[in-house]
């Protein structure tokens, strides 16, 4: 175990190590961006138009690696709320929310969840990421690793946070009403591409958005394991976290966020 917490370490940087540290640039981001997106448009329109052409099984692989693709936009948005993307705000902002509204969950209210995360990270009384318990039997990590009790959770939390004023103790009262806004303005959306899918009777959202989801959600739920799961309940960051050595598809899929430390 390392002999300095995380403050300290950070403490101990000097000026040059910390603007090197902390360096953004648009172009890099827009990039990345640009190839993920691209890559989901380019598998989804392959599912688009290969309905009923090709086998079954070519027809799951694809949807499989749209799945993993989308999901994993959920590291994109953990990128956007650190404001590490992007040099210029507002691409981190609406990135961001497009990434959001992708995988369901309100970027305004993730990212004082996530901050809460990190403040308390593994402490059992202030870790909004221990309010659900963490896996420790085979079935509970196979449940886990399902990612339906994720789904089901960002569902209820964008119901909840779209009908009642938010009262989670990581979220200011001042920014309530935005929480709320952001999930009214999302389920509005998700309402409008239902009403469309069904009057053309398109099965196609369904095909290359939701059920992928479903299944590229334990290959998100599987990476996200190696961040924290069995390390000590103790406040340093160089103990409580994990950085993952992995290969280049992993880091571009999670946009670095392998170097979680």
């Amino acid at each position: 175990m390392p002999d300095l917490d995380h403050k300290a370490l950070i403490s101990n940087l000097s000026a040059q190590e910390r603007q090197a540290l902390l360096a953004q640039d648009d172009f890099h981001g827009l990039r990345q961006f640009g190839l993920h997106a691209g890559a989901i448009a380019f598998v989804g329109a392959l599912i688009a138009i290969s309905q009923n052409q090709i086998s079954i099984i070519l027809v799951f692989l694809l949807m499989l690696s749209q799945g993993i693709l989308i999901c994993f936009l959920f590291t994109t948005l953990h990128e956007t709320v650190h404001r590490t993307p992007f040099k210029t705000d507002a691409l981190n902002v609406w990135v961001g929310r497009i990434c959001g509204f992708l995988v369901f969950l309100g970027p305004d209210w993730f990212r004082y969840f996530h901050f809460a995360h990190h403040r308390f990270t593994h402490d059992p009384e202030n870790d909004p990421e221990l309010a659900s318990p963490k896996p420790e039997t085979l079935w509970q990590y196979l449940k886990y690793l399902s990612g339906l009790p994720e789904t089901k959770d960002r569902i209820v939390t964008l119901l909840r946070n779209a009908i009642w004023i938010n009262e989670d103790t990581y979220v200011p009262a001042r920014s309530r009403s935005k929480v709320m806004r952001e999930a009214r303005i999302q389920l509005a959306l998700y309402g409008g591409i239902v009403v469309v899918s069904l009057l053309l009777r398109s099965p196609i959202v369904f095909y290359v958005w939701l059920l992928p989801i479903l299944l590229g959600a334990p290959f998100l739920r599987g990476y996200l394991l190696a961040e924290h799961a069995r390390c000590p309940n103790v406040a340093s960051m160089l103990e409580n976290t994990r950085t993952t050595l992995t290969n280049r598809t992993i880091r571009f899929l999670a946009w670095n966020m392998p170097y979680h430390v």
